[in-house]
């Protein structure tokens, strides 16, 4: 498992991954929070949301109630996507740990970076990208 960099590889996260859960996924269209998931959507993937105060109102998106946790998906998830800060994804590496079975691939997106979080993800066999744009590599790249 390694940190996934090179285009090949993001192509090879792409194509192989259909499921993925959007840590902080957000109601506004208006939110790349909203409009990256949307568009994943879109181009076929499965989209679950991840955001407590979406999933305590019981609000779904694209086919999916909003979960609260991680570890609340029943299915198997292929990617967690994280719209979380930098700083903020340490809070969320317990509940990434928690999911069965774990996920391929964390994407931490454009500006997000947290080196400490991706060693310790990859010592667990996850993949992991840094400071990229989901919806901006699948638009270049396939």
């Amino acid at each position: 498992m390694t940190l996934v960099q090179s285009n090949p590889e993001i192509v090879r996260v792409l194509t192989e991954n259909k499921v993925i859960a959007v840590v902080g996924f957000h109601h506004d269209g208006a939110k790349p929070a909203f409009y990256v998931p949307e568009y994943m959507y879109r181009q076929g993937y499965s989209i679950i949301p991840v955001n407590p105060s979406l999933a305590a109102r019981g609000e779904s998106y694209f086919g999916h109630k909003a979960v609260a946790t991680l570890a609340e998906i029943a299915t198997p998830v292929d990617i967690v996507d994280v719209f979380r800060r930098s700083d903020k994804v340490p809070d969320h590496l317990e509940d990434i740990l928690a999911m069965t079975p774990l996920p391929k691939v964390v994407w931490l997106q454009l500006g997000i970076r947290n080196d400490a979080v991706a060693r310790e993800l990859n010592s667990r066999g996850i993949d992991v990208v840094q400071d990229r744009c989901l919806l901006a590599d699948h638009r270049a790249l396939l």
